[in-house]
């Protein structure tokens, strides 16, 4: 007997002018763990450190995920078609407050850009998408900081980041986790951040 499917319904949508409409679905880890494992199988996707897994254990991963209170994953559509994989989570819960002070209202977010496709490079695709994600966790979660951490080999995301006006911050290690359920090698990790006041000035 299969299991019965869960509607996940958007917890964000936003028109973006000239761009389409983008929406922010929780991920659900079975139905889109073949399209997430087209994503992180890819060289590109190295520093995501999930190349070599196979699909089923994507949907490990993401079902073990979905079990917790402090991190979450979601799908990013682009007027229907999934366009990244956005993770949140709770930085006192994470790895990374032991390389920087955790304060009340930060939020830490990863995110992972489906392959541009045969079109090739998109302007402005990052930016916007960038835009709604900001929107959905200083508007909606009514966060007040985010952080990220990209390997600090990772220049285009750190680039990236930085252009939409994060601030750099320390270089840091984040250390190893081993645990029954998860297992995520150190990193050195180039942290940056961004307070609402700078995305979204009154």
């Amino acid at each position: 007997m299969s299991e019965p499917t869960i509607v996940r319904e958007p917890v964000h949508e936003e028109g973006v002018d000239g761009f389409g409409t983008v929406r922010i679905r929780p991920l659900d880890p079975r139905a889109d763990a073949e399209v997430v494992h087209g994503w992180v199988s890819e060289e590109r996707a190295s520093f995501w450190g999930m190349n070599g897994v196979t699909r089923d254990q994507v949907a490990e991963i993401y079902a073990h995920m979905d079990t917790l209170d402090t991190h979450h994953a979601f799908l990013v559509l682009r007027d229907g078609e999934p366009v990244a994989l956005l993770q949140t989570y709770e930085p006192e819960a994470d790895r990374v407050s032991e390389c920087y002070e955790v304060r009340p209202g930060d939020i830490g977010v990863h995110l992972l850009l489906a392959p541009a496709g045969p079109q090739g490079a998109r302007p402005g695709w990052t930016s916007a998408l960038l835009t709604v994600i900001t929107s959905y966790v200083f508007r909606t979660l009514d966060r007040r900081r985010v952080v990220v951490d990209p390997d600090v080999r990772n220049d285009k995301a750190i680039a990236r980041f930085l252009k939409q006006g994060f601030t750099a911050g320390p270089v840091v290690v984040l250390p190893e986790v081993d645990l029954p359920d998860v297992y995520i090698p150190r990193k050195e990790a180039q942290l940056a951040f961004l307070t609402r006041a700078v995305a979204f000035p009154a």
